[in-house]
């Protein structure tokens, strides 16, 4: 990567108050668990781009209610996005992962029993959520 891109993701906990993660298949951090998301498109607002990743990674609806946090991913020698983090809910749907290509597992998590290792976008969220 030679330019800064723009990530988003969504932090969504469900109604027992577990955490949405992805296991990423794909670099950077693949292996590692993060909050669902991806890339921001030409023209395209970030609460947009929240919304329509979900669906097409999870096939669910959601609704963005906050911005929890920004965080600046940079993983030398070539990672380097700025990735603002909303807190969502689901409207409709079920959780399936669509995008078996990119993602190995996705599952609900209590916020006691995360599993490992986290991506740095998840760490930095999970900071800033116990602050709240």
């Amino acid at each position: 990567m030679k330019h800064i891109g723009v990530g988003v993701g969504a932090f969504i906990l469900n109604e027992h108050n577990e955490l949405l993660l992805v296991r990423r298949k794909k670099e950077p951090e693949a292996a590692h668990w993060s909050l669902p998301g991806g890339k921001v498109e030409l023209m395209e607002t970030i609460e947009d781009a929240t919304v329509r990743e979900i669906k097409e990674e999870l096939g669910v609806t959601i609704t963005l209610t906050g911005l929890l946090c920004v965080t600046n991913h940079i993983l030398p020698p070539a990672t380097h996005f700025v990735a603002p983090t909303f807190i969502a809910r689901i409207i409709k749907g079920t959780v399936t992962n669509r995008e078996p290509h990119a993602i190995s597992e996705v599952g609900f998590f209590a916020l006691s029993q995360l599993p490992t290792p986290l991506t740095v976008t998840t760490l930095n969220a999970l900071k800033e959520f116990k602050h709240d």
